[in-house]
């Protein structure tokens, strides 16, 4: 590796315009990658939900739908809103009363449980197709449009109104979450490195890093709006390490080789590279276990921050050395004393009182893993925005003025008789919690010749194979309620037909509870499998995997259990990448200190000696890296609206300092309990001759 960095500080300068001229291609790429706001649209394309969701694109070129109630106007001037929302591209239909009768004609010839469900005493409801899938670029732009010419008295509700507020708040968003990162990040680094000027070059190399990610991300198609927000303030937070780790090793390096400061950088690269590699391939592995989900929301943000912690480990040997080089002189005019004082006397300290440690695991053990079983999670959407956004706002006002939380729709064959669809449908109508069941005959009627109805609403409601109809539901998405709805609803279509189907946001909620449980248990059992034979092949030991993933593990519970004993739910998601990221990217705090343990075990040092060394040597490192990452998630938590990210970085920067403290006090005492074991089945702590 001596090579490799003698050959960065010879083409340093090279390097550095070379890495420069990149970013412009990176930016490029990354505004034109597309972002996708609609988290239902990462189900399995094989289950029947999302199957039905094809039909409906391609049968009647339509993809998604919303329920627009219309306040305080007379009928004429729902008809000119109507004609309105029509002239709109990407609308494909609008229902309403004058879609079946002309508006001359009295509404009271409507049955009143009909007139009922789609009219209060100051409003009317209409049903807006539009052509495109719930978050395809096309529908949102269609919402806008729709908001514009209809004003404040139309209420736009549905997935895709939500998906559309989701995208204009979180582009909003998404560029603050970056710049409080950096200055919180830059804050904590201008403290505890002993340079001020060293964060900037930090920020900088990372930054790059960061772009190279983002613009490499044109090439898998387009990512999520939560890959997005994310990806930048996780990658900040993980690959800052490898910065502090370099300039550790050159300033150490500059000691060593005194006046030669290239000769100073080629040995700092070639020792953070060997270092870099072990911790990295285990955050890696964290990151690519989320690939293994079902759910390929888990493969979007896996892979693009296993390959943002790919490039933050290239730049960190390549950019940064270049940029420290250039600048030396710079950095050494702005040297201070860090605040961080030695820990010598708190290291001696915790192997002292180990036993107290050993047993404050075991009594924190129990209920840490009752609380981490027992956190309860929401699966729906809406509860992650604002309740001032114009979707949210809509969904209220249909549920208080109609008792409407969601509309399922039916595909069913188009031959199926219509004395059969109307016993489905008055069947339909008859479970617990359901408004309304509505499909062709029930809106016009069996005594009106099919002559006379409009081609349009024919068209809309009927293909060459298949048949739609709209079922309203009292009860909220992903409630236990809606669930075993949709289970009676799915056994009714079946028995009349075979290959009807139950779907809409709902039943795609329903089927991503089912599956994410599933993911949940994958994804822990591979992250683990995985960083547990990468520690055993880095540390050449049996033992040591099984305690340093306990340790970390036992962190997570912790983390994970908080939740519960605040009676707070969290985003389903946050239950599956949370353990998995927190693993991967604090058991490097576990490895640092294990690799100081080794290497002071095998130049014959007596254990406790041995373990307050490691402890000592090692604690100022974890304690920069682990307020590093708690500082470049904690401000976003803080600030995000967003509760599915607030949630998400609140939990990895608790989980951060957690894994911190659980390392620094329990690590070490664990070591001193099982030395024996772990020198006896591991490789390398002791010297050949060795008792």
């Amino acid at each position: 590796m001596i090579k490799f960095g003698k050959g960065i500080v010879r083409f340093k300068l090279p390097i550095l315009i070379v890495s420069v001229l990149l970013l412009i291609p990176s930016v490029f790429g990354m505004i034109a990658t597309r972002v996708n706001y609609d988290i239902l649209s990462y189900l399995p394309e094989d289950i029947e939900t999302m199957q039905g969701q094809n039909i409906l694109l391609d049968e009647f070129e339509k993809g998604a739908f919303s329920m627009v109630m219309v306040d305080g106007m007379a009928d004429k001037d729902v008809v000119k809103v109507k004609e309105k929302i029509e002239s709109v591209e990407q609308v494909a239909s609008v229902i309403w009363y004058d879609s079946i009768l002309d508006i001359s004609v009295p509404k009271e010839i409507i049955p009143d449980n009909l007139y009922q469900k789609f009219n209060s005493d100051s409003s009317t409801l209409m049903v807006v197709f539009f052509k495109q899938t719930t978050s395809a670029d096309e529908t949102m732009d269609a919402i806008s449009e729709v908001r514009q010419l209809t004003g404040k008295q139309c209420f736009i509700s549905g997935m895709s109104a939500v998906v559309t507020d989701t995208k204009d708040l979180s582009n909003k968003e998404t560029p603050i979450y970056v710049l409080i990162a950096v200055i919180l990040s830059s804050i904590i680094l201008a403290l505890t490195m002993d340079s001020y000027l060293i964060p900037l070059f930090f920020m900088l190399s990372i930054g790059m890093a960061i772009l190279y990610n983002m613009g490499t991300n044109y090439f898998m198609g387009e990512i999520s709006y939560i890959t997005k927000a994310l990806s930048a303030v996780l990658q900040l937070g993980v690959t800052m390490d490898y910065s502090i780790f370099l300039w550790h090793s050159y300033e150490e390096q500059k000691v060593r080789y005194s006046g030669d400061k290239d000769r100073a950088m080629a040995h700092a690269i070639s020792n953070t590279i060997t270092s870099v590699l072990g911790g990295s391939v285990t955050t890696i592995a964290g990151f690519v276990a989320l690939c293994f989900m079902s759910f390929t929301l888990g493969m979007n943000l896996g892979l693009v921050m296993a390959k943002g912690v790919i490039f933050g480990v290239i730049g960190c040997v390549t950019v940064l050395p270049s940029m420290l080089l250039i600048f030396d002189s710079a950095l050494e005019k702005t040297k201070h004393k860090p605040v961080v004082p030695d820990f010598g006397n708190l290291a001696k300290g915790i192997v002292k009182h180990y036993l107290l440690f050993v047993i404050l695991f075991l009594v924190i053990l129990a209920p840490a893993i009752y609380g981490y079983t027992h956190t309860q999670v929401y699966y729906n959407l809406d509860s992650t925005l604002p309740k001032t956004l114009d979707s949210i706002i809509a969904n209220s006002k249909l549920e208080e003025e109609y008792n409407m939380n969601t509309t399922h729709m039916v595909l069913a064959s188009s031959s199926l008789e219509a004395k059969k669809v109307n016993a489905m449908l008055n069947e339909m109508s008859d479970v617990e919690g359901i408004s309304f069941a509505l499909g062709f005959n029930s809106l016009v009627g069996a005594a009106v010749p099919e002559e006379a109805i409009p081609k349009e609403l024919i068209q809309t409601l009927k293909s060459e194979n298949w048949q739609l109809m709209l079922v309203g539901s009292e009860y909220k998405v992903a409630s236990d309620e809606v669930n075993d709805q949709i289970d009676v609803l799915n056994e009714i279509v079946k028995r009349y037909d075979s290959t009807a189907m139950v779907i809409g946001e709902a039943p795609c909620t329903k089927d991503l509870i089912e599956i994410t449980n599933t993911d949940f248990k994958v994804v822990s059992i591979i992250s683990i499998g995985a960083i547990f034979i990468l520690i055993a092949l880095v540390l050449k030991s049996i033992s040591l995997p099984i305690i340093l993933v306990s340790v970390i593990e036992f962190a997570i519970f912790i983390n994970m259990g908080i939740p519960c004993f605040m009676n707070t739910k969290i985003p389903f998601i946050a239950s599956i990448v949370i353990g998995t990221i927190q693993l991967g990217a604090t058991v490097d705090y576990a490895i640092l200190m294990t690799t100081r343990y080794k290497k002071e075990r095998f130049n014959g040092m007596e254990k406790r000696t041995a373990i307050e060394i490691a402890v000592s040597s090692s604690i100022k490192s974890i304690m920069v890296s682990a307020f590093g990452f708690f500082a470049a998630t904690f401000g976003v938590g803080l600030y995000s609206n967003i509760d599915m990210i607030s949630s998400l970085c609140t939990l990895m920067a608790r989980g951060a300092i957690i894994s911190m403290f659980v390392v620094i006090l329990v690590l070490p005492s664990l070591f001193v309990v099982f030395d024996k074991i772990i020198c006896n089945t591991s490789i390398g702590f002791k010297k050949k001759g060795m008792a």
